[in-house]
């Protein structure tokens, strides 16, 4: 077993390669730790506190976490796929232009680890279509397509 300092270490580590990656921040950062970069996808994760702040009101007595923001954390990989992709997203930043067939197939709940995969399907100047999907031990909760641009950042 990993010394508790160690694993402290380690998340922290992991954490802050998808800080370098993407220029979202808590609470509204919706990726932990990249699991797997493997050519046209990336995997990430994400624990579910169940002290998030959304949880407050969606819904009292009975947590759920809402369905756009596990799209975002699709999203988010997608983004962090295309920093590792380009070796950086620095003078853009990216930007969700179109999503299209999202499908929402079970709940996730606080407590729960999302596992999280975006791929690039084709890039057609400067719009990145991609597609992911959500899941939760193994079951998928979210599948959506959607375009990412990089657009560049206001001064």
């Amino acid at each position: 077993m990993l010394p508790v300092l160690l694993l402290r270490w380690l998340e922290d580590y992991e954490m802050e390669e998808v800080l370098n990656a993407i220029p979202h921040r808590p609470p509204l950062l919706f990726a932990d730790r990249i699991i797997e970069f493997s050519g046209p996808t990336l995997k990430t994760t994400k624990e579910i506190k169940p002290d998030h702040p959304v949880f407050a009101g969606h819904y009292p007595g009975q947590p759920i976490m809402p369905g756009a923001l596990i799209c975002e954390s699709i999203f988010q990989t997608g983004a962090i796929l295309l920093s590792k992709m380009m070796g950086s997203i620095s003078g853009g930043v990216p930007v969700l232009t179109r999503i299209n067939n999202a499908k929402f197939k079970s709940i996730v709940k606080p407590g729960n680890t999302l596992d999280i995969e975006a791929e690039l399907v084709e890039k057609v100047s400067n719009a990145y279509f991609m597609k992911g999907k959500a899941s939760v031990a193994g079951k998928t909760s979210v599948t959506v397509d959607f375009t990412v641009t990089v657009t560049k950042e206001v001064p």
